[in-house]
């Protein structure tokens, strides 16, 4: 393999804080990075926030933030959880920067020099109530291939296909729940289809073999020109020559795997094109989920290949995170962020666990808290950190923590394992890094049985000499599991240097041996899980109940004023008003607030007709985080007084302007 390597994780999504199935593939970077360096090559590590498009332009609405404002403090979050778990990538940046921003302007207009960009009017979802074009997040149906319901305009999570949002079925815009309807607008595309024959020769051996039969049944039914750009609003780099038009996340997102490296390279005084993006011998490798594949097998390589960049040398896909045999859920508080794990069980055990059930497959990875507990117990402490247990601290009770040499015996246990060094780059290499834990645990395995075999905790009373032998033996096929295990987990070992003098374990370790020189004395490397931290964290990840009203009557539940002015009222003008068929209590509202219209639902079906609430003026809460129901989203709430049966709704005086701020 190459000396001079880069290696990428699909950019995690600026729209919330990490959570344990994002670590899936983090854990494999940061692991096969890791792996490079241990053996002295020139591998870095880049990564970036995926910062723009249309869920973030949502998120940061709901929680009353601009984009910007909003994808920062998740990179804050992104770093803090990554830092954590060990992940240590040479940069980490986002791809709301003018270096990407510069990176994205320069291969489209390779690409437009090339003749690959076309320009043509199409048939877009258009919402006549918010007035907009509704791009990719901004509307859902049903997916025109698989029929899954509730699928985004852009791609079917379920059976991962692109899509127009045009094709899809029974469309809704995610902001009013409204049909809308379909409008002429002009759109730039990216001419796929001419890089068809490249793809299909470029797949064959650059990806896992299931993802190749995949991408075969695509390309039998031929490529079709891709979609690069998306109308206002939308949150990301406008197109030059083009106002009002954007380049679509998936355009701008891969290039900052260019953008980050050039950062670095940049502080680093280093060319990113002779480094690495130009380089015929550098080595490029994406490591992806198998929700993603088409962006990074047929439209990245393509446009990498068209603008005169080097393709990835491999995109490793991997499967996806269940919890105990299903998908995971938040509301059943399968959806563990990274800090409450962190909070509560140390992040090294669950890259053990990941690294020891991730291979070159895409078949989804399953967490059993069981089976979690069970194999980090079992397999870390109870076969591997056994050994350092059992024969650091008596060497430190016996022999003032002094080793003496190694036995013939164990000599010939550090020879089976350096052949084992051949078995467990191989598998490293391949991204099989649950056989490369095997290789681990069959040498501390003969290191168990090597120690048992002479019970030293008896042959200690009659031959001391040969006593700290077998200590010194153990202690160095431990140093040998130490160096295997560096790649996945990282603070394990720099504990193990601790104890072995602080110096850094390296892969030429493996010829040598540790003899007639002392050790530090024993900190306990790690301790036994409990699955009660697991429960706990489960209850801790579910929903929260909303909290009690305050209650009136006790000076100690007064609020100040400060606590009111966080509510903010307007008056709304009720512009139309129908009754939801499938509820007993709903009324679906639009309101009109002056600078925007909003859809309200509120349970006053029983005491008000449509007719009655079209052109009156009511109070409306307008900061509350807006809330998905089953017929659509409600963006606010009015304001009623009433015993839940009798209800009254609050109008304002006459002179009273939709708009008007309520104080």
């Amino acid at each position: 393999m190459s000396n001079n390597i880069l290696i990428t994780c699909a950019l995690p999504y600026a729209n919330g804080p990490l959570h344990i199935g994002h670590f899936v593939e983090q854990v494999m970077g940061d692991c096969f990075n890791r792996y490079q360096l241990l053996q002295g090559r020139n591998s870095h590590f880049f990564c970036a926030d995926d910062s723009h498009g249309t869920p973030i332009m949502i998120r940061a609405k709901e929680n009353n933030m601009s984009p910007d404002a909003w994808t920062k403090k998740i990179f804050d979050l992104h770093i803090a959880d990554l830092k954590s778990f060990g992940v240590e990538y040479d940069h980490y940046s986002t791809t709301n920067t003018e270096t990407n921003k510069e990176e994205v302007y320069e291969i489209f207009e390779r690409l437009k020099q090339k003749g690959m960009i076309l320009e043509k009017k199409i048939e877009q979802l258009y919402c006549d109530h918010d007035q907009m074009f509704l791009p990719d997040r901004f509307v859902k149906g049903t997916c025109p291939n698989c029929k899954a319901e509730e699928q985004y305009g852009d791609q079917c999570e379920s059976c991962s296909r692109t899509h127009e949002t045009t094709d899809l079925l029974d469309p809704k815009c995610s902001i009013c729940s409204n049909t809308p309807k379909p409008k002429q607008t002009s759109h730039l595309f990216f001419d796929l289809p001419k890089e068809q024959d490249f793809l299909e020769e470029w797949v064959q051996d650059k990806t896992n073999k299931q993802i190749v039969n995949k991408l075969k049944e695509w390309f039998k039914e031929g490529l079709k020109p891709w979609c690069v750009t998306r109308d206002k609003p939308y949150f990301g780099f406008e197109v030059p020559g083009h106002p009002g038009k954007f380049f679509y996340v998936w355009m701008d997102a891969p290039v900052g795997y260019i953008a980050t490296s050039k950062e670095w390279c940049q502080k680093e005084g280093k060319d990113y094109r002779k480094e690495f993006w130009q380089n015929p011998d550098a080595k490029i490798f994406h490591i992806i989920g198998k929700d993603i594949i088409n962006f990074h097998t047929l439209f990245w390589p393509a446009i990498l290949k068209s603008a005169d960049y080097s393709t990835p040398s491999r995109v490793q896909v991997h499967g996806m995170l269940n919890f105990n045999g299903q998908k995971m859920s938040k509301s059943r508080g399968h959806l563990i962020e990274a800090k409450t794990f962190a909070d509560h069980v140390d992040p090294m055990y669950l890259r053990f666990y990941f690294a020891s059930k991730l291979n070159a497959g895409i078949d989804d990875l399953d967490f059993s808290p069981k089976d979690f507990c069970t194999k980090v117990n079992s397999a870390l402490i109870g076969k591997i950190t056994n050994l350092a247990s059992r024969g650091a601290q008596m060497l430190a009770k016996h022999f003032d923590s002094k080793l003496s040499v190694v036995d013939e015996e164990c000599q010939k246990i550090l020879l089976e394992s350096k052949k084992l060094s051949q078995q467990y780059a191989e598998h490293c290499e391949q991204f099989d890094f649950a056989k490369a834990i095997q290789c681990v645990l069959k040498v501390a395995e003969m290191g168990n049985a090597y120690f048992d075999s002479h019970q030293p905790w008896k042959l200690i009373k009659e031959d001391p000499e040969k006593t700290q032998q077998i200590l010194t033996g153990i202690l160095n096929v431990f140093r040998h599991c130490a160096i295997y295990l560096k790649p996945f987990i990282p603070s394990y070992t720099q504990q193990v240097e601790e104890l072995f003098g602080g110096d850094t374990l390296t892969w030429a370790m493996l010829d040598t041996r540790l003899e007639n020189s002392s050790i530090e004395k024993y900190k306990y490397l790690a301790k036994r899980v409990e699955e009660k931290s697991i429960d706990k964290m489960i209850e801790l990840s579910k929903p929260k109940e909303s909290e009690e009203p305050i209650k009136t009557g006790k000076k100690s539940s007064y609020i100040s004023i400060d606590d009111f002015a966080k509510v903010e009222l307007k008056v709304g003008k009720v512009i139309s008003a129908e009754a939801i068929p499938e509820a007993k209590k709903l009324l679906k509202l639009v309101v009109d607030l002056k600078t925007e219209k909003r859809t309200i639902f509120s349970g006053i079906k029983a005491s008000y007709s449509p007719e009655e609430l079209e052109g009156k003026n009511v109070v409306v809460v307008t900061n509350l985080k807006p809330r998905k129901m089953k017929f659509g989203v409600s963006e606010g709430m009015i304001l009623a007084a009433g015993n839940g049966k009798n209800i009254s709704l609050l109008f304002p005086d006459q002179n009273a302007q939709p708009g008007d701020i309520v104080s």
